[in-house]
């Protein structure tokens, strides 16, 4: 059943009209044009689908139209937009964090909702919130450095 959703997309309003159960990925991609967010198992196993719903990491491949309603949503289009989106992408950079680059947006996602929440982690607690995303390419130490130093940019840039 079709159904018209308001939520706030990367800082603009938008109301797309779809069925009520299509998941947020479909429509990042295929109504908005929005191509970081990625399909990776489509069933929470993997997290390249991961974006950032009012503040929590949340995946795009299982979180229906109708769940949305009044969110705030950003994917990683949005990110440079915002100092931690920001300080990621520019860590991210510095430190080669990442290779083929499939499952980075769902990672640099995920590091997001962490620093919104805890602006200081410890290792231990990217490792927790990082858990949940799977790299073939072997880039785990580079993206574990990569939040350090954004986390470490933005404490040196907060008075």
């Amino acid at each position: 059943m079709a159904a018209t959703v308001s939520f706030q997309l990367n800082g603009r309003a938008v109301a797309p009209e779809a069925d009520g159960d299509t998941p947020l990925l479909f429509l990042l991609r295929n109504q908005f044009g929005l191509k970081a967010t990625r399909f990776g198992c489509g069933n929470e196993d993997c997290g390249a689908c991961v974006v950032d719903i009012d503040g929590h990491a949340r995946h795009a491949c299982t979180t229906p139209l109708v769940a949305l309603a009044g969110a705030q949503v950003t994917t990683a289009e949005g990110l440079p937009a915002h100092p931690i989106g920001a300080a990621l992408l520019a860590a991210f950079a510095q430190e080669h964090a990442g290779q083929c680059g499939y499952c980075l947006s769902g990672i640099l996602m995920a590091a997001f909702a962490l620093l919104r929440a805890n602006p200081a982690p410890n290792r231990a607690s990217i490792v927790a919130a990082l858990d949940g995303h799977l790299c073939r390419c072997g880039a785990h130490g580079g993206i574990l450095r990569a939040v350090e130093r954004a986390a470490a940019s933005l404490a040196a840039a907060t008075p």
